[in-house]
C-alpha cells in the first residue's frame, strides 16, 4: 500500500523539478544524518558521555558534539576511524554507481 503524500513530499517534488541538483543535496544531508545518529547511538550504548569519548579519541567534547550534529559534514575519514575505533566499531563504506 502506497502512503499518502504530505506537504513535505510535495515541496520536495517541487524543489527537485526546479533544481535537479537538489537531489544531491538531499543525499548528502541523508548521509550526514545517518553518520550522526550512528555515532550517537554507539556512544550511548557504550554508556559514554561526549566528553569521555573525546578523551578516548584525543579531541575536544565540542568536536564529538559536532560529529553528532546531523548538519555537519566536515569530518575526515581519519577522524571517523578514530571515533569508531574508540567505540569498538568499524567503518564500512560502499560505493555504488549513480542511477
Amino acid at each position: 500500500m502506497q502512503r499518502k503524500k504530505d506537504d513535505l513530499d510535495r515541496l520536495t517534488e517541487k524543489l527537485l523539478k526546479e533544481d535537479p541538483s537538489f537531489q544531491e543535496k538531499l543525499d548528502r544531508a541523508d548521509q550526514a544524518w545517518d553518520i550522526a545518529f550512528q555515532i550517537y547511538d554507539l556512544r550511548a550504548k557504550a554508556g559514554l558521555t561526549q566528553k569521555q569519548l573525546a578523551e578516548m579519541v584525543g579531541t575536544k567534547q565540542s568536536n564529538i558534539a559536532r560529529i553528532e550534529s546531523a548538519d555537519y559534514t566536515g569530518y575526515t575519514l581519519k577522524t571517523l576511524e578514530k571515533v569508531t575505533r574508540a567505540l569498538k566499531a568499524r567503518i564500512h563504506i560502499t560505493i555504488v554507481p549513480q542511477s
